[in-house]
């Protein structure tokens, strides 16, 4: 039983570890990557600068657009997540909007509803990167995958997944389009509430079995 808890004491550090070496590399590359540019920023030199050699770099990291996009590996089953673990008697259109409002009361960056100078110069490398956007597409199709399965799998389930999905996306990058232009979180609050509120209703009306209340298992 000692040794039991001993390795798995050593397993979590090692762990820890990783997760710490990942969030550092990242912010290290984030830091210089809005100092110079993505593209006039190398891969050698983020290595150099994190003191350690590309080849390990390349195991965190496959590409040099995943440095960026880390900071979105948390969120990748965030929906799928929030579908399976919703409370008895909630629907799966209802534990969404319920996630995504309280995601605007926190000022989620993910919602795109964040005035803090550090997080629009990140959403501004993220979106002015041509290559990173490219990259971000393929966390949402990941994103919408996860979910899909979280919805029973097949072809309605994909599609449901995908419109969710969407409403999503589009919600966060208009509340981040409007602060980008320079209004404050405090005063896009109201209306970005307002368009969740409308664009999950019309899920709710799109897809009228996602948003009957989940039945008590038996």
């Amino acid at each position: 039983m000692v040794r039991t808890l001993v390795t798995m004491g050593e397993t979590g550090l090692r762990e820890r570890k990783r997760q710490r070496m990942y969030e550092d590399v990242s912010e290290i590359a984030i830091g210089m990557f809005l100092e110079k540019g993505f593209d006039a920023v190398s891969v050698a030199e983020v290595a150099a600068a994190a003191e350690i050699s590309k080849p390990t770099l390349f195991r965190y990291f496959p590409s040099k657009e995943d440095l960026v996009l880390y900071r979105f590996a948390d969120h990748e089953t965030e929906a799928a997540q929030v579908v399976v673990g919703r409370p008895e008697g909630q629907s799966v259109i209802g534990a969404l909007r319920a996630h995504f409002l309280d995601g605007l009361g926190r000022l989620d960056p993910v919602t795109g509803l964040n005035d803090h100078p550090a997080v629009l110069a990140y959403l501004r490398l993220l979106y002015g990167t041509p290559s990173l956007v490219a990259r971000l597409y393929e966390y949402l199709e990941r994103s919408e995958g996860a979910l899909a399965e979280a919805l029973g799998g097949g072809l309605d389930a994909r599609l449901a997944a995908g419109q969710i999905t969407a409403v999503r996306r589009i919600l966060a990058l208009e509340n981040w389009r409007r602060i980008a232009d320079g209004e404050t979180a405090a005063q896009v609050r109201g209306d970005a509430v307002a368009a969740a509120e409308r664009a999950f209703a019309r899920l709710a009306a799109g897809l009228p079995e996602l948003a009957q209340p989940a039945q008590p298992s038996k």
